[in-house]
């Protein structure tokens, strides 16, 4: 099949959500690694909750809720200064590594970002971290007023970028957002970025399993819903000879 655009997922495809833990650590010693496992979950769990609900409330607001539960249980005070603060680390998160080299391999082909992060936040993101110039679209679910996984959220790519979801390859390290995008007709690549073998060695090593481990257990494997990726890449770089 021809590839006509990349449209990419933001929060953990493009940007490390684990490096809020840097801020999370230095505001609560000794309980950044668990409040930023259980933070991520919560806050994709809420998202989820609320496009059930139908009761819509940008990505924002869903993250200050999501951060204030994940303090209350595990039984750590904050004020909204200091929620504030670890917020803030969503407006600079880290490019994976392989995040710059990929999307400046792939330029001539449209790119595109499809975030459940409201505009502003992925405007801001985009700029901060010098993005910007290497994308043709920044497209927040805020327009549709619910979050991946639901289609509508999928057919703001259409609507954005005038092309069909077969002729798109949608790319995401989020299993639950792949299998989701393949179901909607894209084509999909999943970035594989924790493989069965090496979270097998991580559990054999009671020493080294921990909140991180839960994480890539529940959200960095991929789902049994009989929807498979067209193609499973350990690196976005592999991107590259998809095109060629």
């Amino acid at each position: 099949m021809t590839i006509k655009a990349f449209v990419f997922d933001a929060y953990g495809t493009l940007y490390d959500v684990q490096s809020v833990a840097q801020v999370t650590e230095e505001e609560f010693p000794g309980h950044g690694e668990l409040i930023t496992q259980v933070w991520r979950l919560k806050q994709l769990e809420y998202t989820w909750l609320r496009s059930l609900m139908n009761s819509y409330r940008s990505f924002w607001e869903i993250t200050e809720e999501s951060l204030k539960y994940t303090l209350n249980s595990i039984g750590l005070h904050s004020d909204a200064d200091t929620r504030k603060r670890i917020m803030e680390k969503y407006l600079h998160l880290e490019p994976h590594a392989d995040c710059i080299s990929a999307l400046d391999t792939l330029r001539g082909v449209p790119l595109a970002i499809l975030s459940n992060g409201n505009q502003e936040i992925l405007d801001a993101l985009v700029r901060n971290t010098g993005l910007g110039d290497k994308l043709n679209a920044v497209i927040s679910i805020d327009k549709a007023q619910v979050f991946k996984p639901h289609a509508a959220a999928y057919e703001l790519v259409e609507q954005t970028m005038n092309l069909k979801p077969e002729d798109i390859m949608f790319v995401s390290s989020n299993a639950f957002d792949a299998c989701a995008a393949k179901n909607f007709g894209f084509q999909v690549a999943w970035i594989e970025r924790v493989t069965p073998e090496a979270l097998a060695v991580e559990i054999e090593a009671a020493e080294t399993a921990g909140p991180s481990t839960m994480f890539k257990l529940l959200r960095m494997q991929m789902e049994t819903f009989g929807l498979e990726p067209d193609h499973r890449l350990k690196s976005l770089n592999d991107l590259a000879r998809l095109v060629r």
